[in-house]
């Protein structure tokens, strides 16, 4: 095994990786949303909508350890229709599980290496996760334009 994959890597890895998954979604027409709570509570590291309405999920892995102890991920097929790790280039790819996509990311860009299937879901579960998403989107927009909303309580 290799060590240096052992080892927990610096939050700045999974921000590269986070950075160039955000360019390779947004290049393909996606709008991208990172650190996204579903209903259910969980907490996924980048959703994004298509231009028609499809909705995709990527989750982060930058350690073995990481990947290895993320028992989470299979409850996070149900929210998308689409569903992606991204690990940066040199990771042993042989310790992902086969199943969802696979993208490879650094800080610059990333290539989706091997595409999602496409799992169905339900018209009224789309409609209520893209109006949270939506909503998530103008919040932040809002806040970023306005960071004295929080003075005001908001």
């Amino acid at each position: 095994m290799d060590t240096e994959w052992s080892l927990n890597t610096p939050p700045q890895n999974t921000l590269a990786v986070t950075r160039g998954v955000q360019r390779c979604l947004y290049v393909k027409g996606y709008a991208p949303l990172t650190e996204f709570t579903l209903p259910s509570g969980a907490r996924l590291d980048v959703m994004a909508v298509g231009s028609g309405g499809d909705l995709l999920a990527v989750e982060i892995k930058v350690s073995l350890a990481d990947l290895r102890g993320d028992r989470k991920w299979p409850g996070y097929l149900e929210w998308c229709e689409r569903f992606y790790f991204a690990v940066p280039e040199g990771f042993p790819l042989e310790a992902v599980p086969e199943t969802p996509g696979l993208i490879i990311a650094d800080r610059y860009g990333a290539e989706i290496v091997r595409e999602s299937p496409v799992a169905a879901m339900a018209p009224a579960r789309r409609k209520a996760l893209t109006l949270g998403f939506a909503r998530v989107a103008a919040e932040r927009h809002l806040r970023a334009g306005d960071p004295e909303l929080a003075v005001l309580g908001f």
